[in-house]
Parts: structure tokens; sequence; C-alpha cells
């Protein structure tokens, strides 16, 4: 495809379509974590780009307890609720995944779309339904309904990390564990569970980013008591854009490159050796 639009143009037309819309795109997503990181080392008192000097006081009264208490009270509670939703998608979603990879024909058809059906519907629309839900049944927004809330839909994502290695795993490898004896769970235990390592944590590291990240469903499910981080940062925004929010975001942007760099080297691809 791609030679027979090259003979079909110039040549120096064709390359500078491909760089000019890659790298107009490379722009649009880097461009603003660029600005959000310059932006955090302000020396100036409100959010403004182009920042006036350069300070690292914002990261220090962002460590500071006594001035950012609430701030970290908001990260723990984050946190928290990140940890618990990917302890519970993994529950579910490692199950699932296996289940499905040995389900055929009409059956996996029909279930599939169930299980992927929170990653299409807006999480917005899910935060208010399922606030109209319990409160139809009696149940409070609490951290917990949260928790539930983020399980539901970010779970998905896990089960889709997952379920691509499940697919690919050799039938015969689990025969042989049965044919020397190993019970189901051992088979489990020792063969099947630690070929699934790489999309278990693929899985949980995207649950926990946008569980960490997300704004609609904390909105909706969470009481008063349980601020978390997204809510906050928008509350600084509002009330004098503090720019405490760009060294928060410059934090997160540090901890998910970092992230993503450890989990691509350990569990990655690997390269054929020339």
């Amino acid at each position: 495809m791609r030679d027979h639009i090259a003979r079909r143009l110039p040549v120096w037309l064709y390359w500078a379509f491909v760089f000019g819309l890659g790298g107009l795109a490379l722009v649009y997503l880097v461009a603003p974590i660029v600005i959000a990181l310059m932006m955090s080392f302000t020396d100036g008192q409100t959010l403004k780009f182009p920042p006036q000097g350069f300070s690292l006081r914002w990261y220090q009264a962002l460590l500071d307890p006594l001035v950012s208490g609430t701030e970290h009270i908001a990260a723990f509670n984050s946190f928290k609720i990140a940890v618990l939703a990917v302890i519970g998608s993994l529950l579910f979603a490692v199950p699932a995944s296996i289940g499905m990879a040995r389900t055929k024909g009409r059956s996996a058809n029909v279930l599939e779309p169930l299980l992927l059906a929170p990653l299409v519907l807006p999480s917005l629309v899910y935060g208010l339904a399922a606030l109209i839900v319990a409160n139809f049944i009696g149940i409070r927004p609490s951290l917990w309904l949260t928790v539930a809330g983020h399980i539901v839909v970010f779970g998905p994502l896990m089960y889709r990390a997952t379920s691509v290695v499940a697919q690919g795993l050799d039938p015969s490898l689990e025969e042989a564990s049965t044919t020397m004896g190993a019970s189901s769970l051992t088979t489990l235990r020792r063969v099947i569970l630690p070929l699934l390592v790489p999309g278990i944590m693929a899985g949980a590291f995207l649950v926990f980013i946008e569980s960490l990240d997300n704004v609609s469903i904390s909105l909706f499910l969470a009481d008063p008591q349980t601020t978390v981080l997204p809510l906050r940062m928008f509350a600084l925004i509002q009330e004098s854009l503090d720019p405490r929010v760009a060294a928060i975001s410059g934090i997160l942007i540090v901890v998910t490159f970092v992230g993503v760099l450890i989990g691509n080297r350990l569990f990655g691809p690997s390269r054929p050796k020339t």
C-alpha cells in the first residue's frame, strides 16, 4: 500500500506528508506535557505560560504537609482507590480471560462484548447511573462505592490486556502439565498464571493510571470526606490557579514515564539479536 502511494506521488511530497503529519501528531501529544512541566518550575504566584523565572518552590510547597496537607490526603485516597481497583480487576479479569480463551463459537461472540461494554459507555453516564441505582437501594456514596465503580469501568482494560496473552497460550502446555500428574490448581498456579504475567502487569498499569486520573466516577460516587486528587486539582484551579497543580502534574508525568520504561524493560517484546 505504501509503495503504491509512493509511486503515484513525487517522493518528496510523499515523505513531506508522512513526516509532516507524524510530526504534527507528535507535537500535539507531547507539547501539553512539556508545557505542564515548564509551568511547574515557575517562580510566579499563579499558573502562567511562559513561566516567570525558575524555581522549585512549588514542589517544596507540595511536599510540605503543613502547606499541602489536603493534597496529601487526596493523593493517598486516590492511590488507595487505584490499588483496590487493580486488585478487584484482577479478581474478575484474569479468570474471565482464561475462561474466554477456552470458550468458542456463539458464546464467545455474546460474552466478549458484554465484558468490554463499560469501555464504550461514557464514564460520566455510568457515574450518574450508578449514583441513582445506589441511592435507590440505599447505598450512600463512599470510598468503597467509588472503588466498585472504578472496577466496573476500568476492569475491562485488565481483561483486554490479559485476554490477548491468554488467547496465545499453547493448549499443549496445560495438557502436558495434566499428563505429568499436576492438578488443575497446580497447573493454573505453575503454568498458566506465570505466562499471563506480562498481560496482568500491563492491565494493572492501565487500570491504576486510569483510576488515579478519573474525575467523573469519583465526582458522583465519592463521599465529601473522600477527597480525590483530580477533584482537588480542579478545585485549586478554580480557586486561584495554584501552581501546585502543575507540580502535581509534573510528578504524575514523571511517575508514569518511569512506569512505562520499567514495564517495557521487564515485560516488553524482546528484539532478536543480530
